[in-house]
């Protein structure tokens, strides 16, 4: 008989093939990077089915060669290992495509080009690993992803180039009340327009198009996303999930004794080879002294049942979390809440509300407000008094606790915000902008990602870690690689943990602060942010810049707190327009989307309909204008439209030369008066491309050579094809 290992960057695929090339025993399972163990499972399992068989074994996959070369097991390349299967499986194939979890492929197989491969190789953009990522941020089990695709009514706009991109355009249509249904069919949109963009590269995918790996079998809604961008009926082989194992049986040659094999896939597993750094505490003692003196800043907690005098609501609505406060007179903390947002902020914060108000029934609320990237939304919902900058707000609450604060960095689920403070003002501001390595939820995904571990939990196995690994300041996908290396090599889930929280601190220092000198940020720091909650982060960054920081004991709740505070002096009276107790068990919301006709953008608005309070009040979002929520007055004229209908407009001339086609875009739109006047007096017709829209952005999707050209770019691909088709004897 004969095994096929296919060790992928995600899961581990098996099957045995009989002497006929029947399979008589296949297995998938997701490894968590347990790679040796999974695989001596499986070898025990197979040896379990087929007593005193003998086998041959292949080994192949993107995270199978180490192990191989080890063991000394034929090795098979994955994307040859797949042409041998489908040579086997479907010789008629022209294409295949290929997703796993960290990779993607197109094998053109047949064609004028010949064998051709297309692999990802900067970006795990568009793979498995970026759908576990979104479902993640969808707070839904990935597998219900396809049911809830099924389900939708229109899509968006999505970047799938990476994971950090598609959370900036998924969550605030999640805050704002996009139907999950709808951003769950968007997903896999992106990915099929980032596997066609990124690696076909100018080949047609046409003929007989088959689909494999994981995410392509275990979505029809995604092979639905592929067949309709590229026109085809893709074809979805049985045991398609095992094509790389599949070839990897059919070209294993060296007969292996199992029994022997299994005792030396262990003994691997048990030796470290990886770099690491120094231990964030020696001793349990060092560690325990560390949060003695971390415990002295403190907004103290008080419970004051009967409590009948002021108080001051303050919500910090983030991107993955909300955090909520309400202060005394003192502005001592009466109540606090620390939630995630699920993708819609509203229901958490109506949860606090009313329980503040059956905790504190005799209090009064003086001042409210709120902060965040809901800030908005939960502002109109809640009736509440003010809206604070986020910046603001996190300067105010940490001078509460450090008068004489001139460095604050706030890490959070998704950003990195750095003030540095000069004469009592926010004298420069540093933000994250294209990477979220640094942030919150870079380590909450490792931890779902390590058997599903609450994110508190992964983060207290590294504070102790004796070898943290080394892993430097990378961008999440690589740091994803360099994890999974750093665990074939024997670096413990404790080791890995400790050595993520180092990489934050290096990341938020050196990326986005971009300090030449750790040592130099200031005297009297303040760390803010969920992620300053988890120690071995704290114990990283202290290290890293040789000084004692302050972290408050509500480091996670600063925002909220710094409203609070605010509101106090800004709510403009002795009572807030706050929903009140009875008002809040009316609250309703109604999301409805419509396309506005106001003017030629079309904006496709989220229209978020609140009631309770006796009044009905609405939140708009998606608008590019104010005109849909209030604030639009008689319009201007629009020097766009002129300029547009000018161009327009421009006669093509006579054909004495011929016909010369010129794309409407990028640098040819501006110059096109010179250009016609040019082309048209020396006797040519002048064939204007029409203008740009999604539908003449795919027409040339296929024919875009490299995965890093950008978007306007890329769209010069459609209008070219569309002169093509006008049969234009020259294109300038």
């Amino acid at each position: 008989m004969r095994i096929g290992l296919d060790i992928g960057s995600t899961t581990i695929k098996a099957v045995v093939l009989d002497d006929r090339g029947e399979i008589v025993f296949r297995r998938y399972e997701r490894h968590r990077a347990q790679i040796a163990l999974l695989s001596e499972v499986m070898l025990h399992a197979i040896m379990a089915q087929f007593p005193g068989e003998r086998f041959c074994l292949g080994i192949s996959g993107s995270a199978g060669m180490g192990l191989a070369e080890e063991l000394d097991i034929d090795f098979l390349q994955e994307v040859y290992a797949t042409r041998v299967a489908l040579k086997e499986r479907v010789p008629d194939a022209d294409v295949a495509i290929e997703l796993g979890g960290e990779d993607a492929k197109i094998l053109f197989l047949t064609g004028a080009g010949g064998l051709e491969v297309r692999m990802n190789g900067t970006c795990a953009g568009g793979t498995g690993a970026f759908i576990d990522q979104m479902a993640t941020l969808m707070d839904v089990p990935v597998e219900q992803l396809e049911g809830l695709s099924e389900a939708h009514e229109r899509s968006y706009a999505i970047a799938s180039r990476c994971g950090v991109f598609a959370k900036s355009d998924i969550q605030p249509l999640l805050n704002q009340g996009a139907r999950k249904e709808d951003v769950a069919r968007s997903i896999f949109e992106a990915v099929a327009g980032q596997t066609v963009a990124g690696l076909a590269q100018g080949r047609e995918i046409a003929g007989n198009v088959v689909y494999l790996g994981g995410p392509l079998t275990f979505f029809a809604q995604l092979r639905d996303c592929f067949d309709r961008s590229l026109g085809v009926r893709g074809i979805h082989p049985e045991d398609a999930l095992y094509f790389v194992a599949i070839g990897a049986a059919l070209q294993a040659r060296r007969e292996v004794d199992i029994a022997e094999l299994i005792p030396r896939i262990r003994a691997r597993a048990s030796q470290a080879r990886y770099v690491s750094c120094p231990p964030l505490f020696e001793s349990e003692a060092e560690y325990q002294a560390f949060r003695e003196r971390h415990a002295r800043a403190r907004v103290e907690t008080v419970s004051r049942p009967g409590y009948n005098g002021k108080v001051y609501i303050g919500i910090d609505s983030g991107s993955t979390t909300i955090k909520a406060v309400v202060v005394d007179e003192d502005y001592n903390l009466l109540k606090t809440a620390y939630m995630s947002n699920k993708g819609n902020p509203l229901p958490a914060v109506r949860q606090f509300l009313r329980e503040f108000y059956r905790d504190y029934p005799d209090a009064v609320v003086a001042g409210s407000g709120a902060t965040g990237y809901g800030e908005a939304l939960v502002k109109t919902a809640f009736r509440l008094d003010c809206g604070v900058v986020e910046t603001v707000a996190h300067f105010i609450a940490a001078r509460q606790l450090q008068p004489q604060v001139d460095f604050i960095i706030d890490i959070g689920g998704q950003d990195i915000k750095c003030f540095r403070i000069a004469d009592g003002a926010i004298d420069d501001i540093f933000l994250n902008e294209a990477c979220s390595s640094g942030c919150g939820s870079f380590i909450q995904t490792f931890a779902a990602a390590s058997g599903g571990l609450p994110v508190e939990e992964f983060a207290r196995r590294g504070l102790l870690a004796k070898h943290p690994v080394d892993l430097g300041s990378r961008c999440t996908v690589f740091m994803n690689s360099s994890v999974k290396q750093a665990q074939k090599d024997g670096a413990t889930l404790e080791d890995i943990s400790a050595g993520l929280s180092i990489s934050i601190v290096k990341n938020a220092l050196y990326k986005v602060i971009r300090t030449a000198n750790a040592s130099e940020l200031g005297d009297h720091i303040v760390v803010q942010g969920g992620t300053f909650l988890n120690d071995a982060v704290l114990r990283a960054f202290e290290r890293e810049i040789g000084k004692d920081v302050v972290r408050p004991n509500i480091a996670g709740l600063m925002g909220a707190y710094g409203v609070a505070v605010w509101s106090a002096s800004h709510a403009g009276g002795e009572k807030s327009a706050i929903l009140s107790a009875g008002e809040l068990e009316t609250f309703d919301q109604k999301t409805t989307n419509t396309r506005c006709s106001g003017c030629q953008n079309h904006c496709m608005l989220t229209i978020i309909r609140f009631e309770g309070g006796g009044e009905s009040r609405r939140f708009v979002t998606g608008n590019r204008c104010e005109r849909m929520t209030g604030g639009g007055k008689k319009p201007m004229p629009n020097l766009y439209e002129e300029k547009r209908r000018m161009i327009r407009d421009f006669e093509p001339g006579e054909n004495r030369r011929g016909r010369i086609g010129i794309p409407m875009g990028l640098n040819m739109y501006e110059l096109f008066p010179f250009w016609h006047a040019l082309f048209t007096q020396l006797g040519f017709q002048v064939v204007q491309s029409p203008e740009s829209d999604h539908g003449l952005y795919a027409s040339g999707q296929r024919t875009i050579p490299s995965d890093t050209a950008c978007y306007p770019a890329k769209l010069m691909h459609g209008h070219i094809e569309w002169l093509l088709g006008q049969n234009v004897d020259a294109i300038f």
